[in-house]
């Protein structure tokens, strides 16, 4: 009985989420399935009404998920789930306190983003296409590296969001927060050789199946995945590394970081500052490689 109340909540603030705060449904399947980890948890020690939670329980609710081995970065999420989740009881006036709101998470190892070189770049995009697949697979990635879209935002494109006489699009980012931005000429022209190919009469989407249904994210990424092999490009491709190559290459162009943070749509400016560490590991690199006193020695054998 205590789950099902449990479990009921949940579900509420789902609904809340989906309709209310339209919250993209990654997000939502994210915050769901943490939710009822931590409904499981409660069970587990004998909790019966969300008014018995304490922050206790919540630091005690961290530490089992470091036990567990979830990264830094998952516990941050679960705990900020939990955050949510009690704001909005707050509100329904289930409970009167938020006893996840001074717990703080385990802090997160600062990973660089992977990114792709020039040379990288246009050994995979240095194709002709000479199929409509192949004109709609090469329009997606010029459009990932043109404008740093995110995989949803890409996938959410319809046909009405683009102006290429302009060159430029609107996009609805995370927060249902829409910005417009400049897409660049090469990917205009991949996207007027795809245009022309693609199927009439279809989905009002801007990148399409064969049959005209609108293409999903793991379409996407296990056509990227085929690209790499095909063009003999090494390492890993997925969406974001194209994001983040734009995201470099852009800051390392002009230093503007604060125009990069508008053009990736990042509400805080720190998300943005990892690629000043990636630009500065880049110059460190040359340095290290070009002056005479920076040149080490090779250790012995």
């Amino acid at each position: 009985m205590t789950q099902r109340v449990f479990v009921s909540s949940v579900d509420e603030f789902i609904r809340y989420l989906t309709d209310v705060r339209q919250v993209s449904e990654h997000t939502v399947s994210n915050y769901r399935r943490d939710l009822l980890r931590f409904c499981h948890f409660l069970e587990s020690k004998n909790i019966k009404r969300w008014s018995q939670v304490d922050s206790g329980h919540i630091r005690f609710f961290s530490a089992y998920l470091k036990h567990q081995q979830l990264a830094s970065k998952s516990i941050q999420r679960n705990l900020s789930a939990c955050r949510s989740l009690f704001r909005f009881l707050n509100k329904e006036g289930v409970c009167k306190t938020n006893p996840a709101q001074a717990v703080s998470a385990p802090k997160a190892d600062r990973k660089l983003p992977g990114t792709f070189d020039t040379d990288q770049l246009n050994a995979l995009l240095g194709f002709t296409p000479q199929t409509w697949i192949e004109y709609r697979d090469k329009a997606i990635m010029e459009l990932f590296y043109s404008s740093g879209l995110r995989l949803s935002e890409l996938v959410s494109l319809n046909r009405s969001s683009i102006d290429l006489i302009s060159g430029q699009l609107r996009v609805t980012g995370k927060g249902n927060k829409t910005r417009d931005l400049p897409i660049g000429r090469m990917a205009i022209k991949a996207l007027n050789e795809w245009l022309e190919k693609r199927p009439q009469n279809t989905d009002q989407a801007l990148f399409t199946t064969e049959q005209g249904n609108r293409l999903q994210p793991r379409s996407i990424q296990q056509r990227l995945k085929y690209w790499m092999v095909r063009q003999g490009v090494t390492g890993n491709l997925y969406p974001h590394k194209l994001r983040h190559s734009f995201a470099s290459h852009m800051l390392e162009s002009s230093s503007d970081l604060r125009a990069v943070q508008e053009l990736l749509g990042h509400e805080d400016i720190s998300t943005t500052q990892i690629y000043t560490h990636l630009d500065f590991q880049h110059l460190a690199q040359v340095y290290d490689n070009a002056h005479p006193r920076a040149k080490r020695s090779k250790p012995p054998k």
